[in-house]
């Protein structure tokens, strides 16, 4: 069962977003802006431009036309905003009520029949305020198009009145509830008394810009196109955020044609340079690559010929890419991709060349995403780099340096644990299997049982079959049985193992439980032990010069094989006493509610089952009895229950969690000498083998199945005549481990040609 990086990449496309990509960040200086990339207006309003796009555009309409010359709005689309949350004021959909008054006569400034006020142009003019000053010359201008503006705001007579000043201040500063009681205040005051129809205008269409913001802040998006459309004055080139405002409303109810719409006019209509930048990225944050098109499209090059949208433009590569990353069928033009290769290559960026290379995964370039992942490590190690470097050498079979590069962030995420996971998979399933480091082994087998990761689990059987370990591939089957009992593969992979053992009851057994699920199973026939069957199936003569074959994998009474997890021999390794199965074992409930007195039993329990990995959390939860006797006891099941897993550094850790009698201190010492040794020889360490040996051979003369080891390991080092000796030794006994390695020997010596 071999994965593919292909599988993996589409497990993982959500891996990487856009929230990874470099955001442009400008200022937020701009009043009622709930976004902080929104550049500071400074440039003035150019009056006479406003008012020519007034009166050549739809811009100031009827309630029914919808505002800033858009399609019409329904009715339903003006009934529905009406509805309003507990703290934005009811909105009419028609033109906000005003107080037929009379114009103070009296004033200067108050217009005469089809004459503009003029109050609230000296206002702003004397307090300095240009913003509103050339925004009033606008509005003013497109309610009387034949008018023109005084020449000196200023030399507008002043009429006199200081309360109505009072109250423009007040208006100025943005306190309309305030102007409202002063002009209360002053008709109960003063009886006949009418505020200027120009102030009364004004407040009304302030109070609904400040219900318009405070709906959109709410996201009440249905309210704010309500307001917008009863309040059409609201929507212009000098008040660009109510547009921007009304534009996201539209986008947020689906109605993104009028959103674009809402953009399109302002980049058509408005001439502020930094309000046409505003307009994009705010129309970038909401829009598709597609819609952004054609927004991009009304772009205006200078007389230098610079683009005005050239400072977004890194940003909005970033964006599209990361947008066909999150889409693969999305294609962008080839202008996005090189403007961020430069950037990848020109920049000390990560993320750029990160997004590069999950680029180059999804369009299954992988020889492109290698290069960008490497680069992006070489600038930021990440999880999220690792990960898309790791896919692309599992797709060119380099597993094992997928394997490496994933380890150490193998519990970032749970997308970062599969690529690791289906790394060490694809690392075992190469044919002919490869020589694994025992380092790299340990904490490969470490993970799989911590994650019970069925495919490694199952891969590390067949690997232990490929170099003769019937017994270790055995217990890898077993282990991916029991995480999910309907894997094929492993059982049929435990089954021609325990057909190679010779044992037909265990062969019956699986038969039995996979009749009429498994054809192969099912039809199974007697194997030789030259043969190994791949992870697929096949078959293939197992081809091993001068590798020791080591005696006998069946248990003993008293006594088991403990088998090296490691592709290496199988060694020696006591076991309790006396046969351990105890009685009243239950292995139905769960370990953690058991005692230690229990949870010990429980262990020996599993042991006798052969199922070492939940006998070693069950003799966890023992060395916490304060009982030293059973503390001793588990302690020293722990260390067995690693040793059958072929963890021997775990094993001599366990070892030490308690005191041991001399005698079980020995034993484990002898096996996890031994075991030693045969990793140290799998991983072609020939004189560390030979110094663990010679350790070993302190505590207790060297068994026939070590000293082949010994007599293989002198050979791989050119000491052939004392490996002759070791093996005429071992022949002398009758056992035919010890010819073989004279064979080999003479083979050695005398190559066919």
């Amino acid at each position: 069962m071999l994965l593919t990086a292909a599988a993996v990449a589409g497990s993982l496309v959500t891996v990487v977003t856009g929230d990874d990509r470099e955001r442009h960040v400008v200022p937020a200086d701009i009043v009622g802006q709930r976004q902080s990339r929104i550049p500071v207006l400074t440039a003035q309003v150019d009056a006479e431009a406003i008012a020519e796009q007034i009166r050549t555009s739809r811009l100031v309409q009827t309630v029914s036309d919808g505002p800033v010359g858009m399609p019409p709005e329904s009715t339903a689309d003006v009934a529905q905003a009406q509805t309003l949350g507990p703290e934005t004021p009811p909105v009419s959909t028609s033109s906000p009520p005003k107080t037929v008054t009379t114009a103070d006569t009296s004033s200067p400034a108050a217009g005469k029949a089809g004459q503009p006020d003029l109050s609230a142009l000296r206002y702003f003019a004397a307090q300095g305020d240009t913003a509103r000053l050339q925004a009033e010359i606008a509005r003013l201008k497109s309610l009387y198009p034949n008018w023109t503006p005084p020449a000196d705001p200023l030399a507008v007579p002043v009429n006199g009145d200081q309360k109505l000043e009072a109250m423009w201040e007040l208006y100025s500063q943005g306190r309309y509830a305030e102007v409202r009681r002063a002009i209360s205040d002053r008709q109960t005051a003063e009886a006949g008394w009418q505020p200027p129809a120009d102030l009364l205008e004004r407040l009304d269409v302030a109070e609904a810009r400040t219900r318009l913001v405070n709906a959109s802040n709410l996201k009440q998006y249905a309210t704010v196109i309500g307001i917008g459309a009863a309040t059409p004055s609201l929507l212009n080139c000098s008040d660009v955020d109510v547009l921007w405002r009304v534009a996201e409303a539209f986008i947020e109810t689906e109605r993104v044609q009028r959103g674009i719409d809402a953009y399109t006019y302002i980049l058509k209509s408005c001439t502020d340079t930094a309000q046409r930048i505003a307009t994009i990225q705010k129309a970038e944050t909401l829009l598709s690559y597609g819609d952004l098109q054609s927004l991009l499209a009304l772009e205006k090059s200078g007389p230098d010929g610079a683009r005005e949208f050239d400072p977004l433009r890194d940003d909005l590569a970033r964006r599209f890419v990361a947008d066909a990353n999150e889409k693969p069928e999305l294609t962008i033009a080839p202008e996005y991709i090189e403007r961020l290769r430069r950037l990848a290559e020109q920049g000390q960026q990560a993320a750029d060349s990160l997004l590069l290379g999950w680029y180059y995964v999804r369009q299954k370039d992988m020889t492109e995403a290698e290069k960008w992942f490497r680069i992006s490590r070489q600038k930021e190690d990440t999880a999220s780099a690792s990960q898309g470097l790791a896919l692309a050498l599992i797709a060119r079979n380099a597993s094992a340096e997928a394997e490496d590069v994933m380890y150490r962030w193998r519990d970032d995420s749970e997308e970062a644990g599969a690529t690791y996971l289906a790394s060490t998979a694809n690392l075992l399933a190469g044919d002919p299997p490869p020589t694994v480091p025992e380092p790299v082994l340990q904490r490969v087998a470490t993970t799989v049982l911590e994650k019970h990761y069925v495919p490694t689990a199952q891969q590390l059987g067949w690997y232990a079959r490929a170099f003769g370990q019937w017994q270790t591939a055995a217990r890898w089957f077993e282990t991916a049985l029991q995480w999910k009992p309907d894997d094929e593969p492993s059982a049929y992979g435990l089954v021609i193992t325990r057909q190679q053992l010779n044992d037909q009851a265990g062969v019956a057994e699986i038969q039995r439980a996979w009749a009429g699920r498994s054809e192969r199973i099912a039809r199974l026939g007697m194997l030789t032990n030259r043969t190994v069957v791949s992870a697929q199936g096949q078959q293939a003569v197992a081809a091993q010069p001068y590798r020791p074959v080591m005696p006998q994998d069946r248990p003993v009474e008293r006594q088991a094989y403990v088998e090296q997890t490691a592709p290496a021999p199988i060694a020696r390794a006591a076991a309790p006493a006396k046969s351990t199965r105890r009685s009243g074992c239950s292995v139905t409930d769960t370990v953690s509610s058991l005692s230690p007195d229990q949870a010990n039993m429980r262990g020996w329990c599993l042991m006798d089952l052969n199922r070492p990995m939940e006998a070693v959390d069950a003799f966890e939860i023992a060395l916490k009895s304060p009982s030293r006797n059973v503390r001793e006891d588990a302690a020293y099941g722990q260390s067995l229950a690693y040793l059958r897993l072929g963890l021997t550094k775990s094993a001599a850790v366990a070892a030490t969690k308690s005191p041991q009698r001399p005698e079980r201190s020995s034993e484990l010492q002898l096996a996890i000498l031994a075991n030693r040794a045969l990793s140290a020889f799998d991983s072609k360490r020939y004189r560390e083998a030979i110094v663990y040996l010679d350790q070993r051979a302190m505590l207790q003369p060297e068994p026939t199945d070590l000293m082949v080891l010994r007599g293989y390991a002198l050979m791989k080092l050119g000491v052939l005549g004392d490996a002759r000796r070791l093996f005429e030794a071992v022949a002398a006994t009758g056992n035919s481990d010890g010819s073989k390695g004279l064979a080999d020997i003479y083979e050695l010596q005398n190559p066919r040609h």
